[in-house]
């Protein structure tokens, strides 16, 4: 029987990416129901943000659809708007007619967000809640606050109030460095817009932004002004001329009239680091450290330079730039993740930290997650990449900030304090053990290879070595060809393996090591009473589908490095003469 609850907020997610949204709010109160998603990345087939929503959260009620085809009346009433709209390609605004406005294949996504609120008439959203990139406050550059402008008056045309912040995440504790815009918005007489009395004091003190970022104003930037004209007008004559955007990092609009002022954040508390977040050294794969010869690239990249260049005009410059830390403090915020994160290319952007052993690693997926304050293995997929999984964090949000926000709403909507069954966590694992609920949802296998019937060993792929316990070594030395291993209780086996990337298996024996070689070609979920049906355990393990390839001509000692039961390793460090 569904549970029937006090307090209800019916949520709708735009652009939801891999969910942060969701994840914060739920982080912050139970109350926060989501009703109803929508992620389409243009102009790519593959949509893995997409296929990690639904992995995690279902597909019921989850729209992969360009949200330029999606129907108003397809969309759920609710009661609170939110999505990270896409800001690229801002461009120049005509009419909304033509769907006009801030153009641009992205940019333009900002009108779909006006039109379901339009449409939606009576039935819009007592409340809005968007998330953008700190630059949208003044772009484009040569009309600097021109599209902040026009998002303000089409929203208070549509009967909001609206207040919004740049918000560093690293300033308030968070554990990285990732300046964005937060933008939320009250409809006229909703429980919220009734408590807006001084405009100046609810943008300073008494607001949902101000009482979950505290802030101290930057003494002379207060600023009041009217966004006067049509929305084609607001394109064409606003801040024209000038060299700087009118908006500063705090502000709030009520009937187009504007209050603003630079804000410097105001925090005490504990502060989340890089290196909390990561993963002991012996669980991280191989594929992840640096080789010597790679570490060369890898400082050049991070140096300074000067390098002689020529434009396309035909014109000689000095292309120059700073040297970058390296590698990167573990005893801070990390620097932002970008979409470029991923791959083992040497990248000045890409972060880079040394282990207590004095190796140089790049991060692994899950550690990308825990930066953004996602649970770990949240992008995990059996078909996104680890690359890929790099780009979902890149464009992601940090959830810890939509989660403060959130608890801020709720107090100011309901007046108590919220209550959360889904908190995010502050604290990580350095062994982090493997979430089964993280897989519930979809039944789809977590690998899955295909057997050719002949075959050539791949010593760069992935290899799996599992501790082999002493009751079922029999089992592995019957000679059959086809075996089910199973791990130990899910709980205790390692998140950090990239199952989706494992290839070959080999058990191993006690006071032996490593012989005998299979193909995976399945790992699931699964239990211990398909190996040994009379001892009833059903308790949920990884089981992996195995099918002997070959044999080593004796066996091979190595060293079991992840809880002294597994290894991550690739073949080729095992099998070298076969």
């Amino acid at each position: 029987m569904a549970i029937k609850r006090k307090n209800r907020i019916r949520v709708v997610e735009l652009f939801a990416g891999v969910g942060g949204f969701r994840i914060g709010l739920e982080g912050a109160s139970d109350a926060f129901e989501t009703v109803w998603s929508n992620q389409w990345e243009p102009s790519t087939v593959r949509q893995d943000a997409s296929m990690v929503y639904s992995a995690r959260f279902g597909s019921e009620g989850h729209s992969n659809v360009d949200i330029n085809l999606v129907k108003t009346k397809d969309i759920p009433d609710h009661d609170l708007l939110v999505g990270g709209f896409p800001c690229q390609d801002y461009s120049v605004a005509s009419t909304l007619s033509r769907s006009g406005g801030i153009e641009g294949k992205k940019g333009v996504l900002w009108w779909q967000i006006y039109r379901i609120l339009e449409e939606k008439g009576d039935n819009r959203p007592d409340y809005i809640f968007f998330e953008n990139v700190d630059r949208l406050l003044g772009s484009p550059a040569k009309q600097r606050g021109r599209d902040f402008a026009i998002i303000l008056a089409s929203l208070s045309d549509l009967g909001y109030t609206v207040e919004w912040r740049v918000i560093n995440a690293a300033d308030y504790g968070m554990p990285q460095r990732r300046r964005r815009t937060y933008i939320t918005g009250y409809r006229r007489n909703s429980t919220i817009d009734r408590a807006v009395e001084k405009p100046e004091d609810w943008m300073r003190h008494d607001g949902v932004l101000a009482k979950a970022f505290p802030y101290d104003a930057k003494p002379g930037t207060l600023s009041e002004f009217t966004i006067d004209g049509t929305i084609p007008e607001v394109s064409d004559c606003f801040n024209k001329g000038r060299k700087n955007s009118p908006f500063g990092t705090a502000g709030i609009m009520r009937d187009r009239k504007v209050v603003s002022e630079d804000a410097v954040a105001r925090y005490e508390g504990p502060v989340m680091t890089l290196g909390g977040n990561l993963v002991d050294e012996s669980l991280v794969p191989e594929d992840f450290f640096i080789s010597e010869d790679e570490l060369k690239k890898w400082r050049y990249e991070k140096g300074a330079k000067k390098i002689n260049r020529v434009s396309k005009e035909g014109y000689e410059y000095v292309f120059s730039e700073g040297a970058m830390g390296f590698p990167d403090s573990t005893d801070a915020p990390s620097r932002t993740i970008i979409t470029g994160e991923g791959g083992a290319a040497p990248s000045r952007f890409k972060h880079v930290v040394e282990t207590p052993s004095g190796r140089f690693r790049r991060l692994i997926p899950i550690e990308l997650e825990r930066l953004n304050m996602f649970p770990d293995n949240h992008t995990y997929h059996p078909d996104v990449s680890d690359g890929r999984r790099a780009f979902l964090m890149g464009n992601a949000l940090v959830c810890g900030v939509v989660r403060e926000i959130g608890k801020s709403l709720y107090r100011s909507h309901f007046g108590e304090e919220p209550v959360s069954t889904h908190p995010i966590e502050m604290s990580r694992d350095s062994q982090p053990k493997l979430d089964l609920g993280l897989f519930a949802v979809d039944s789809i296998p977590l690998v899955k290879n295909q057997r050719k019937k002949t075959f050539k060993l791949d010593v760069g792929k992935h290899l799996f070595i599992g501790f082999v316990k002493p009751d079922n070594q029999e089992y592995f030395l019957d000679g059959n060809t086809t075996k089910l291993y199973y791990t130990g209780k899910t709980k205790s086996f390692p998140s950090t393996v990239a199952l989706n990337k494992l290839y070959y298996f080999m058990p191993y024996i006690k006071g032996k090591g490593v012989r005998d070689l299979y193909l995976v070609k399945v790992a699931r979920i699964g239990n211990k009473a398909e190996v040994k049906p009379d001892c009833g355990d059903t308790d949920p393990r990884i089981v992996f589908e195995l099918d002997y390839l070959c044999s080593l001509p004796d066996y091979e000692p190595v060293k079991l490095n992840i809880f002294n039961t597994y290894r991550d390793t690739l073949l080729g460090s095992v099998v070298k003469n076969m």
